[in-house]
């Protein structure tokens, strides 16, 4: 097979990855709050998003029973069908309990399609292709995020809710059948090494969780993956609905928070790239999670003012540039942290506590909307940024022990 045939399967698979989420996060918000569901529920709805937080309790099922191909042109099916059922179950201006299995069922099938394309790409490329290929999929994952809530907003004012969740689920349908073609790869055991000896569950998550336990300030390095990016994870949700509610039309909420902000984001995360290579990880932690944080203040700014586009316009912006920004340091610290021989098992632990993060502030945040007004309650947001700070001088010895291992490592 050749380089180019790889990469063009990285790039459909990580689109068809990235699409159900966008829907989740983005589009879903306009489409409940154009029909007058509440904040509350737009907030609980976040919970939603918990399958991407605990996947990897049912992740070794998809490694070890059938292959991956399968798996994944399984569950698309699946998405498929779901997207397309969304115009029939809103019958009211609140989501009734089969609403929620349906929503439910899309963030499983679409958390499941993760572990199953994670794993097949993993197998379909060598050491020598990553790193093209780990472009590739980060850009056609943010592409899937504009389709699935720019475009998608954006085509809702135009053609109507209905055609655009059912082109959207034909996209997914066809995709399926694209898929469907991927070669098939070599399934090697979950359970056996490179060496042929048997691999055990003390292997995949004793050890691994053992290594982190028995490092001084474990409680307050995890308080901190927890914690800093509670801030932009509270006022998340909420961004799209306060569009909605300023009036802003389906078009201008797609190009502009839907568009322009995932470019921002994009934009933020490469110069938080650049200044955490150049400042350190320590450094860029602090200082691009301060950028992170004020940029709630633009928001809450925004929401206080008498209604204009422009300080909408600019809170956009500035809060996907800065949010960008503001991840980039951390994901680094998250891998900087995980040793090399575990890393697959510690890092999803440490994105799980990530995820979590997203799920529960995301649950609270309609009610805080609702209850105390956006402008009250994103200047609460900004608040929220700065527990994380109490836990950064565990941070920094972390960040300094690790270092300081792998060189030893290295010298050895």
């Amino acid at each position: 097979m050749t380089y180019r045939t790889k990469l063009f399967w990285v790039a459909v698979l990580y689109f068809v990855e990235g699409f159900p989420f966008g829907l989740i996060h983005n589009a879903l918000p306009v489409y409940f709050r154009i029909f007058g569901v509440s904040l509350k529920e737009i907030g609980l709805m976040s919970l939603v998003s918990l399958p991407w937080a605990v996947k990897f309790f049912w992740a070794p099922a998809v490694d070890a029973i059938g292959r991956k191909k399968h798996w994944f042109v399984t569950c698309q099916i699946f998405i498929a069908l779901t997207i397309v059922s969304f115009p029939w179950l809103m019958r009211a201006q609140t989501l009734d309990p089969f609403f929620w299995i349906f929503l439910i069922g899309l963030a499983f099938f679409s958390a499941t399609q993760d572990i199953a394309i994670d794993a097949y790409t993993i197998r379909l490329l060598n050491d020598k292709e990553l790193g093209m290929a780990n472009g590739v999929r980060v850009t056609t994952y943010r592409i899937a995020l504009i389709a699935a809530g720019g475009v998608f907003i954006a085509g809702a004012g135009w053609l109507g809710w209905t055609t655009m969740f059912l082109a959207g689920g034909i996209l997914i349908l066809l995709t399926a059948l694209v898929t469907l073609r991927a070669p098939e790869m070599r399934e090697s055991s979950p359970i056996v090494g490179q060496d042929h000896s048997p691999r055990t569950f003390q292997y995949f998550v004793v050890i691994p969780l053992k290594e982190f336990l028995a490092r001084p300030g474990f409680i307050q390095v995890f308080l901190f993956v927890l914690l800093f990016k509670l801030g932009d994870m509270a006022m998340g949700p909420m961004i799209n609905p306060f569009w909605v509610d300023r009036g802003f039309t389906l078009f201008e909420i797609g190009a502009v928070p839907g568009t322009v902000g995932v470019a921002a984001t994009i934009a933020g995360a490469l110069l938080g790239g650049h200044l955490t290579n150049r400042w350190g990880i320590f450094r860029g932690l602090w200082i691009l999670g301060i950028f992170q944080a004020v940029s709630n203040l633009v928001y809450a700014g925004a929401a206080f003012l008498p209604f204009h586009p422009a300080p909408m316009y600019l809170a956009s912006v500035t809060e996907s540039f800065t949010g960008g920004m503001g991840t980039a340091p951390f994901l680094a610290f998250l891998m900087k942290i995980c040793n090399k021989d575990h890393a697959a098992t510690q890092y999803a632990l440490l994105s799980a506590l990530f995820a979590i993060t997203r799920s529960f502030s995301g649950a609270f945040s309609g009610w805080g909307a609702e209850s105390m007004g956006y402008a009250a309650y994103f200047t609460f947001t900004f608040f929220l940024a700065f527990p994380a700070y109490a836990m950064l001088p565990w941070v920094k010895k972390w960040i300094g022990e690790e270092g300081q291992s792998s060189k030893l490592k290295g010298d050895g």
